[in-house]
Order: structure tokens, then sequence, then C-alpha cells
């Protein structure tokens, strides 16, 4: 089967849909059972029945206010040809007059990158810890740091055979879920009182620790803006559908945690973890090991998730180019490196520092919260655009805004306790996104072009000059300009000027990243003939400009054409039937320090010269073959200031 067939069969509404659904999209909020109902518990040291159900109500409102009516029924709809993210939804939007939409976007993704960095070590540790009801004194740390280890070093060999028991076992986990619950809520039914939403309302305006809880209640939804990132794998219908089944088991989870609390198994003081609490004794074994499964397919998605963020902001021109390996056919499945091992040591660390799901507990999910407002502005500025009636505009900010807001401040109360730790890493991501973005506005601002019809003539005489040594039968120049009357300045004089450069065909490579993600298309203009010839790639934000590849392509397609001819233009080589070389020239434009610029654009520049030393080079990103590339170096074409002019004396 096609890797597109498959892909359409997926994204179809069907059970086998539905069930791999499961295991890509739910991870990250199924597993948040495992630490909830325990961190409202730690954080309020309180288990009356007020306190229960109001959380709880809490907690069910919270997942159908955020998860159900943003998410799935209001924010699924702003797809970006299928795709969905905070980063897609921007690209959606970038060519409007709002130039501050780059700063939420940015935020919005430094955010969720940093938090997501925690959602492997709390998982993967709140499932382990419960081996700690069964074999008393185990070393749940080098456990975890062993099962991440093995996790993130299966990554360079791709999911792909692994992947297709993702969605069986989440489906059995959420029925696992639903099943405990519904065994606790029997012996207990009054707990079904916590759909009153009145209960929780209470709960937060007159408890005293109601407000501080809300930021644990918070966790219950933190997997929603994975769930919309995932829109592109599963399709919307499947993610609909299949959220039905997910929430009623979460729902009936949390009631059963609830019901054993207020049953009278649980104190403030000496707190057991109420997902294992709700277990019989007999199947703790069972359940430890569904709950660790759970958890590395929960970390695996936020790793998949995290490799296609950095990918989709590669191509926004938010983050320098890094090394993507391709490890298996399927669709959309790539793995960085770079990020791969960044994410390793950060949770890592992040296991070894805090050590416990309870200390984690209290870092996670401020900077969710953060992306999750910049996702509700974005989605205000999409509702704008797309010119929906502004009364329900103005209900939706008032709403999201308002509950979004609140959790953050309550969230905010976790700063001192770990939350640091996640706000420094967005902020560090986030400062990179930006000097990045803004020293290519500041580079391609000193760009300066030509008319290149103006420079024709002189074009086709060079390359009718034999007093010029030829150069190659082929010389190509990667261009920045988007018309295609346009030329860089510093292409003619490297042509003309520099070094006259004297070839048989000119080409003249732009590539276009456009905001549709999976675009792979090209065209060809011919300016001179048979002898210039400009190509356009247009690529979307999710493909990969694989340049070599894709020029070869096209030379393949002409020749097939009868418009091009392949043979050497050397007579001795093309007498041999010898194909013709092709040469790249790229030009580096180098910040000289002599510029006027203002404090902020020099502080810029000079970060982006030491953050572009751990990218990739403009020959490796676009994956030309370095064996036929000159690099040359230019100065940045900019204003100077004035000075005084040197007076001759003799």
């Amino acid at each position: 089967m096609s890797n597109s067939l498959h892909e359409n069969k997926i994204q179809k509404l069907s059970l086998l849909g539905i069930i791999i659904t499961m295991g890509i999209v739910y991870g990250d909020i199924g597993t948040s059972p495992l630490y909830v109902m325990k961190a409202i518990i730690a954080w309020g040291q309180d288990t009356s029945r007020d306190y229960i159900l109001g959380a709880l109500s809490a907690i069910i409102w919270t997942l159908t206010l955020q998860t159900t009516i943003k998410y799935v029924i209001i924010t699924l709809r702003a797809d970006n040809k299928g795709e969905g993210g905070i980063l897609a939804l921007y690209a959606l939007q970038r060519r409007l007059k709002r130039k501050w939409l780059y700063f939420i976007a940015i935020i919005g993704a430094s955010a969720l990158i940093a938090d997501g960095m925690i959602t492997p070590s709390i998982t993967v540790v709140s499932a382990i810890e419960g081996l700690d009801m069964i074999l008393p004194g185990t070393p749940v740390v080098p456990i975890v740091i062993m099962i991440l280890t093995l996790l993130f070093v299966f990554q360079q060999f791709g999911t792909q055979n692994i992947g297709k028991f993702f969605g069986p076992v989440m489906m059995l986990w959420f029925l696992m879920l639903g099943v405990l619950g519904v065994g606790q809520i029997l012996k207990y039914p009054q707990i079904l009182e916590a759909f009153n939403p009145w209960l929780g309302i209470k709960l937060v305006f007159t408890s005293p620790s109601g407000f501080l809880i809300m930021g644990a209640v918070f966790l219950s939804t933190t997997g929603a803006e994975a769930l919309y990132s995932d829109l592109g794998h599963c399709g919307i219908r499947n993610i609909r559908a299949s959220w039905v089944f997910v929430k009623t088991g979460l729902v009936l989870n949390y009631l059963g945690q609830g019901a054993w609390i207020l049953s009278g198994h649980q104190s403030a003081k000496d707190i057991i973890n109420p997902f294992f609490g709700i277990m019989p004794e007999s199947m703790l074994v069972f359940g430890v090991l569904m709950a660790t499964m759970a958890a590395i397919i929960a970390s695996q998605a936020l790793i998949s998730g995290s490799y296609t963020i950095f990918s989709e902001a590669m191509s926004l021109n938010l983050w320098p180019r890094l090394k993507i390996k391709y490890p298996t056919v399927v669709k959309g499945q790539l793995y960085i490196p770079f990020v791969n091992w960044f994410l390793y040591f950060a949770c890592v660390f992040v296991v070894i520092y805090f050590k416990d799901s309870s200390k984690m507990e209290a870092a996670y999910g401020l900077s969710i919260t953060i992306t999750m407002l910049m996702t509700t502005i974005l989605m205000l500025s999409y509702l704008l655009m797309k010119k929906v009636n502004i009364a329900l505009i103005f209900v939706f900010a008032i709403t999201y805004l308002s509950i979004e807001g609140s959790f953050l401040i309550s969230n905010m109360f976790k700063f001192m306790h770990g939350g640091w730790l996640t706000v420094l890493l967005a902020g560090l991501i986030g400062w990179v996104m930006y000097v990045w973005y803004n020293a290519r506005k500041i580079k391609n601002k000193q760009l300066k072009f030509v008319k290149v019809k103006d420079y024709f003539n002189v074009i086709k005489d060079l390359s009718e000059d034999t007093s010029v040594p030829k150069y190659a039968t082929n010389l190509v120049f990667l261009s920045k300009a988007d018309y295609l009357t346009d030329l860089e300045n510093k292409i003619i004089y490297s042509l003309l000027h520099k070094h006259p450069k004297r070839a048989d065909h000119y080409w003249i490579l732009h590539v276009h990243y456009i905001d549709e993600p999976y675009s792979l298309k090209y065209s060809v203009e011919e300016l001179i003939p048979n002898v210039l010839c400009r190509v356009e790639f247009r690529l979307g934000f999710r493909v990969q400009p694989l340049i070599n590849q894709y020029f070869r392509q096209v030379i393949e397609d002409l020749v097939a054409e009868g418009k091009f001819d392949s043979l050497s233009g050397y007579p001795s080589l093309r007498k041999a039937n010898m194909q013709a070389d092709f040469r790249f020239i790229v030009i580096h434009r180098v910040h000289n320090y002599e510029a006027e610029f203002t404090w902020l654009q020099k502080l810029i520049m000079n970060m982006y010269g030491v953050i572009a030393k751990f990218g990739l080079s403009d020959i490796r990103a676009l994956n030309l073959d370095t064996s036929n590339v000159k690099e040359e170096t230019v100065p940045l074409v900019i204003n100077y200031p004035k000075r005084s002019k040197i007076e001759r004396i003799v």
C-alpha cells in the first residue's frame, strides 16, 4: 500500500482510524489520571467531601470547556491543508499585515517544547512509582533513566513497526481506566454529584486553597495542544469520534478515584496515589505494566511531536537548519539527532533533579498554559480573518482568555517549586527563535536587487566569449529574489566582476516556502533562450529542501521534453557521450561590524552569528552535493555611517 493511500485510510473515519488515533493523539492527556488527583490532594492537603467533589467538578468541566469545546469542536477546524498545531495556525496567517503574530507563535511554540520536556519524565516516573506498592524500596530513578535511555536511543531506527501496537494498547488503557472507575463509582454513587458545575465554581471562589489547586486541575487537560498538533496524522473525524471514548474513560477514572478517596481510603497527610489505590491488589502488576506502556507511548508522541515542531520552525525561518534523517518511509516520520539528545538530557536532568512525581507535578503545566493562551490569541486572529460573526468571536475571547488567564495565575504559584525550569527553557528556546527570525529579516532588508533583463546581453556574450576560461558547462546560483524579473546584485557581482564565470548554461534556483504543509512543485522559466533559466521550487513548510535531488528531477524532465541537452559542453567529453557538469555557487553575506545598527539590531546580529555556528550551512541545509559547490562571501549590503574624508598631504 502506498504512503498516500495509507495516510488517506487513516484520516477517513473508520474503526482502524479511531484505534490508530488513540495511539498517536491521546498519550499525554490519557496518562494524566496517573498524577492529577494525587497532585490535587497534595496541593490542597484536603480530602473532605466538598473539596474532592469540587475538584472533580473542575476537572470534568475543564475537560469539557478546554479540550472538547475549544480544541475538538472549534480549533480543529483551523487546519492548514489538513495539518494542525500552533505553527500551522501561524502559517495560515503569516501573510497578514499583523506582523506581531510571529511573536505570539514563538512564545507558544517555545513554551510547548519546554513544558513537554517534563511529559516523559512525569509519566514514566508516575508509572514506575506504582512498583513501590508491590516492592517497597524500588529504585525508581535508575529504572526510569534506563527506560528513557532505551526510548531515545531507539528513535534513530524509527517507530513504524512498534507504532502499530500503540493504538490497541491505548484502547485497552482507556477501557481499563473506565472499568476501574465504574467499580468504585458503584460503591459510592454519590460521586456523580461532581457533574454539577456549581461545585467546582464554589471550590475555586470560596475555598482558601481552591484557586491554588486549579494549577493541579489544569494538568488534566495538558494534552489538548498535542491533540491539535496531531490533526494531520489522524484527521478531524477520527479525533472527534475517538475523543468520545477517551473522555468517557478519563472522566469515569477520575470519578472512581474520587469515590475511593471519599470512601475513607485516603488521608491528606499519608498520600497514596489514588490511581493505583483503586486497583485490586491482584491487578497491581498488570496495572503498573499498562501504566508503563501508556507512559512510553505518551513519551513517544511527545518526542515525535517535538521533531515536527522543530522541522516546521526551520521552514518558517524560526530556527536554524538542523540535520534531519528519515528512518522509515512513513510520511511525516523523521528523526532530528540534535533535538532527540537535547530532549533526552533534559528529561534525565528533570528525573534526577526532582526524583519523584509529586515534585514534578509542581513544575508541570506552567508553560503549557502560556501555549494555550497563545493559541487562543492566534485563533482570535484566525476567526477575524475568516470574518466570523463578531459576537461569537467576543464570546470566544472572553471565555478562554478568562479561563486560561486564571489557570496561568494559579500556575504561577508553581514558579518557585520548579516551574522556573520550564519557563527558563522556554525563554532560551524563544530567544533563539526571536533572534533567528529577526536576523533574517535584517539581512533580507539589506538585499539589493537589479532587473535581470538589464544584463541579458552581457550574460549571453559572456557565455560565448572563448577568451574567458570556461568555468562550468552548467553554473547554478541560489537566489532569494521572489520575482522573476529580479536578481540580487551580489549574484551579478560574482558572475561578472569578482571572477567572470563563463558557462554554456546559467541557472537561477529560488526556493519559495509556502504555507501549505506538503506542497512539492516547481516551475521553469527560460529567461535567455538556451542560456539562462530560472527554476522556482514551491515547498510546503513540512517538506525538506532536498534541492540537489529536486533539481536533478527538473533536468530529467527537461531532457525528456527535448528542451535541454544533458551532454557535456566540452567537445572531448561530449564525443564520449559524457554527461554535463553542474557547479553551484553559494554566496554568504557576512555581517560587517561597521554597519550603523541600533543596539538591539547589533545584539541580534551578534547572537545570530553565534547561533548560526550550531546550525547547518546552506549547502548542507539544501542537501547540495558538496563536491560541486563553491562558497563565496560578500559583505552585507548596508548604508554605512558618514565618516570624515581622509586628507592627502603629499
